[in-house]
Protein backbone atom coordinates (compact mmCIF):
# COMPACT_ATOMS: atom_id res chain seq x y z
CA UNK A 1 0.00 0.00 0.00
CA UNK A 2 1.29 3.39 -0.71
CA UNK A 3 2.51 5.09 2.64
CA UNK A 4 3.22 9.07 2.58
CA UNK A 5 4.62 11.15 5.39
CA UNK A 6 1.96 12.70 8.00
CA UNK A 7 2.98 16.08 8.74
CA UNK A 8 1.30 18.59 11.75
CA UNK A 9 1.19 22.87 10.83
CA UNK A 10 4.38 23.35 12.21
CA UNK A 11 5.94 21.23 9.46
CA UNK A 12 7.38 18.21 11.75
CA UNK A 13 6.23 14.60 10.47
CA UNK A 14 4.28 13.27 13.43
CA UNK A 15 4.47 9.66 11.55
CA UNK A 16 3.24 7.98 8.46
CA UNK A 17 -0.14 7.34 6.97
CA UNK A 18 -1.31 4.21 4.23
CA UNK A 19 -3.37 4.74 1.57
CA UNK A 20 -5.80 3.36 -0.74
CA UNK A 21 -3.99 1.51 -3.36
CA UNK A 22 -7.11 1.71 -5.23
CA UNK A 23 -7.16 5.26 -5.45
CA UNK A 24 -3.48 6.26 -5.38
CA UNK A 25 -1.45 3.04 -6.70
CA UNK A 26 -2.92 2.72 -9.88
CA UNK A 27 -1.52 2.79 -13.06
CA UNK A 28 -0.98 6.59 -14.23
CA UNK A 29 -3.07 6.52 -17.63
CA UNK A 30 -1.02 9.61 -19.72
CA UNK A 31 -4.02 9.27 -22.26
CA UNK A 32 -6.88 9.74 -19.76
CA UNK A 33 -5.26 12.82 -18.18
CA UNK A 34 -4.34 14.48 -21.31
CA UNK A 35 -8.11 13.61 -22.94
CA UNK A 36 -9.92 15.30 -19.23
CA UNK A 37 -7.70 17.85 -19.41
CA UNK A 38 -8.19 19.32 -22.70
CA UNK A 39 -11.85 18.61 -22.09
CA UNK A 40 -11.49 21.05 -19.14
CA UNK A 41 -9.92 23.50 -20.79
CA UNK A 42 -12.45 23.54 -23.58
CA UNK A 43 -15.44 23.60 -21.40
CA UNK A 44 -14.44 26.76 -19.70
CA UNK A 45 -14.11 29.03 -22.80
CA UNK A 46 -17.44 31.09 -23.55
CA UNK A 47 -17.46 30.70 -27.08
CA UNK A 48 -18.88 34.43 -27.51
CA UNK A 49 -16.31 36.05 -29.57
CA UNK A 50 -18.00 37.25 -32.62
CA UNK A 51 -17.02 39.79 -35.65
CA UNK A 52 -18.10 40.81 -38.87
CA UNK A 53 -17.65 39.46 -42.32
CA UNK A 54 -18.20 41.91 -45.57
CA UNK A 55 -21.81 40.61 -45.84
CA UNK A 56 -22.22 42.16 -41.95
CA UNK A 57 -20.80 45.80 -41.72
CA UNK A 58 -22.86 48.67 -42.81
CA UNK A 59 -22.04 50.29 -45.88
CA UNK A 60 -20.29 49.37 -48.93
CA UNK A 61 -23.22 48.82 -51.34
CA UNK A 62 -21.54 51.58 -54.20
CA UNK A 63 -18.45 50.55 -56.28
CA UNK A 64 -16.04 52.96 -55.24
CA UNK A 65 -14.66 53.99 -58.58
CA UNK A 66 -15.09 52.94 -62.55
CA UNK A 67 -13.71 49.83 -63.46
CA UNK A 68 -11.17 50.89 -65.92
CA UNK A 69 -9.48 53.84 -66.59
CA UNK A 70 -8.16 54.91 -62.83
CA UNK A 71 -5.14 53.60 -62.99
CA UNK A 72 -6.10 52.23 -59.57
CA UNK A 73 -7.06 48.66 -58.77
CA UNK A 74 -10.10 48.00 -59.39
CA UNK A 75 -12.38 47.58 -56.85
CA UNK A 76 -15.90 46.42 -55.82
CA UNK A 77 -16.90 47.59 -52.77
CA UNK A 78 -15.42 49.51 -49.80
CA UNK A 79 -16.27 46.94 -47.06
CA UNK A 80 -13.92 44.13 -48.40
CA UNK A 81 -11.13 43.37 -45.94
CA UNK A 82 -8.18 45.01 -47.32
CA UNK A 83 -10.27 47.88 -46.56
CA UNK A 84 -10.42 49.92 -43.41
CA UNK A 85 -13.51 49.53 -42.12
CA UNK A 86 -14.10 46.14 -43.98
CA UNK A 87 -15.75 43.06 -42.87
CA UNK A 88 -13.02 40.25 -41.31
CA UNK A 89 -11.56 37.29 -43.55
CA UNK A 90 -13.58 34.11 -41.86
CA UNK A 91 -14.87 35.78 -39.23
CA UNK A 92 -15.08 34.44 -35.38
CA UNK A 93 -18.56 33.39 -34.80
CA UNK A 94 -20.26 32.41 -31.57
CA UNK A 95 -20.10 28.29 -31.00
CA UNK A 96 -20.05 26.11 -28.11
CA UNK A 97 -16.25 24.41 -27.73
CA UNK A 98 -17.71 21.61 -25.04
CA UNK A 99 -16.51 18.29 -25.60
CA UNK A 100 -18.20 15.63 -23.65
CA UNK A 101 -15.84 12.79 -21.91
CA UNK A 102 -17.41 9.55 -20.49
CA UNK A 103 -17.55 8.99 -16.43
CA UNK A 104 -15.02 6.15 -16.82
CA UNK A 105 -12.38 8.20 -18.41
CA UNK A 106 -12.72 10.99 -15.99
CA UNK A 107 -12.71 8.56 -13.07
CA UNK A 108 -9.34 6.91 -14.63
CA UNK A 109 -7.95 10.33 -14.87
CA UNK A 110 -8.21 11.53 -11.71
CA UNK A 111 -7.20 8.34 -10.15
CA UNK A 112 -4.19 9.10 -12.34
CA UNK A 113 -3.83 12.15 -10.85
CA UNK A 114 -3.89 11.03 -7.61
CA UNK A 115 -1.21 8.41 -7.88
CA UNK A 116 1.38 10.68 -9.97
CA UNK A 117 1.28 12.86 -6.63
CA UNK A 118 1.94 9.88 -4.39
CA UNK A 119 4.78 8.80 -7.22
CA UNK A 120 6.30 12.10 -7.67
CA UNK A 121 6.71 12.42 -3.71
CA UNK A 122 4.52 15.25 -4.26
CA UNK A 123 1.94 14.91 -1.96
CA UNK A 124 2.12 15.99 1.82
CA UNK A 125 -0.52 15.03 4.40
CA UNK A 126 -1.95 16.86 7.09
CA UNK A 127 -3.34 16.05 10.50
CA UNK A 128 -5.60 18.60 10.36
CA UNK A 129 -6.12 22.71 9.19
CA UNK A 130 -8.01 24.24 11.37
CA UNK A 131 -7.56 28.35 11.76
CA UNK A 132 -10.47 30.34 14.13
CA UNK A 133 -9.67 33.45 11.97
CA UNK A 134 -8.66 34.56 8.89
CA UNK A 135 -4.83 34.68 9.17
CA UNK A 136 -2.45 35.11 6.53
CA UNK A 137 1.11 34.87 8.52
CA UNK A 138 0.39 31.89 10.01
CA UNK A 139 -0.42 29.82 6.16
CA UNK A 140 2.64 31.72 4.86
CA UNK A 141 4.34 29.92 8.56
CA UNK A 142 3.49 26.65 7.51
CA UNK A 143 3.70 26.46 3.78
CA UNK A 144 7.25 27.86 4.89
CA UNK A 145 7.64 24.65 7.24
CA UNK A 146 6.96 22.40 4.46
CA UNK A 147 8.97 23.85 1.82
CA UNK A 148 6.08 24.41 -0.20
CA UNK A 149 5.77 27.95 -2.80
CA UNK A 150 3.32 26.25 -5.76
CA UNK A 151 0.54 23.94 -4.27
CA UNK A 152 -2.84 22.70 -4.00
CA UNK A 153 -4.30 22.76 -0.47
CA UNK A 154 -7.85 20.38 -0.72
CA UNK A 155 -9.67 20.32 2.91
CA UNK A 156 -12.47 17.93 3.65
CA UNK A 157 -15.13 20.42 3.88
CA UNK A 158 -15.69 24.49 3.04
CA UNK A 159 -13.70 26.43 5.06
CA UNK A 160 -13.92 30.18 4.87
CA UNK A 161 -10.62 30.93 7.45
CA UNK A 162 -8.50 28.44 5.75
CA UNK A 163 -9.27 30.32 2.29
CA UNK A 164 -8.87 34.04 3.47
CA UNK A 165 -5.80 32.97 4.95
CA UNK A 166 -4.71 31.85 1.63
CA UNK A 167 -6.05 33.74 -1.31
CA UNK A 168 -3.43 36.48 -0.72
CA UNK A 169 -0.58 33.87 -1.47
CA UNK A 170 0.60 33.56 -4.83
CA UNK A 171 0.95 29.97 -6.45
CA UNK A 172 -1.90 28.72 -3.54
CA UNK A 173 -5.15 27.49 -4.19
CA UNK A 174 -7.66 26.53 -1.63
CA UNK A 175 -10.00 23.73 -2.74
CA UNK A 176 -12.76 21.62 -1.10
CA UNK A 177 -12.31 17.86 -1.82
CA UNK A 178 -15.53 17.69 -3.66
CA UNK A 179 -14.55 20.48 -6.01
CA UNK A 180 -11.06 19.20 -7.14
CA UNK A 181 -10.56 18.37 -10.75
CA UNK A 182 -7.69 16.30 -12.75
CA UNK A 183 -6.75 20.29 -14.44
CA UNK A 184 -6.31 21.73 -10.60
CA UNK A 185 -4.51 18.52 -9.65
CA UNK A 186 -1.73 18.97 -12.68
CA UNK A 187 -1.30 22.23 -12.49
CA UNK A 188 -0.15 22.68 -8.89
CA UNK A 189 3.01 21.02 -8.18
CA UNK A 190 2.38 20.32 -4.60
CA UNK A 191 -0.99 18.48 -3.27
CA UNK A 192 -1.10 19.79 0.35
CA UNK A 193 -4.52 17.79 1.88
CA UNK A 194 -5.64 16.95 5.25
CA UNK A 195 -6.14 13.54 6.98
CA UNK A 196 -10.02 13.92 6.66
CA UNK A 197 -10.10 15.04 3.02
CA UNK A 198 -7.92 11.62 2.19
CA UNK A 199 -10.86 9.73 3.93
CA UNK A 200 -13.41 11.69 1.65
CA UNK A 201 -11.28 11.22 -1.68
CA UNK A 202 -11.06 7.15 -0.18
CA UNK A 203 -14.51 6.93 0.56
CA UNK A 204 -15.58 8.39 -3.09
CA UNK A 205 -13.18 6.69 -5.16
CA UNK A 206 -12.51 3.19 -3.50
Amino acid sequence: MPTVGLFNKEGQKVGDIQLSENVFGVEVNQYALHQVVVAQLANKRQGTQSAKTRAEVSGGGIKPWRQKGTGRARQGSTRSPQWIHGGIVFAPKPRDYRVSIPKSMRRVAMLSALTSKVVDNNMIVLESLEMSVPKTKEMVKMLNALEVKKSLIVVADSDENVYKSARNIEGITVLPVNNINVYDLLKFEKLIVTKDAVSKIEEVYA
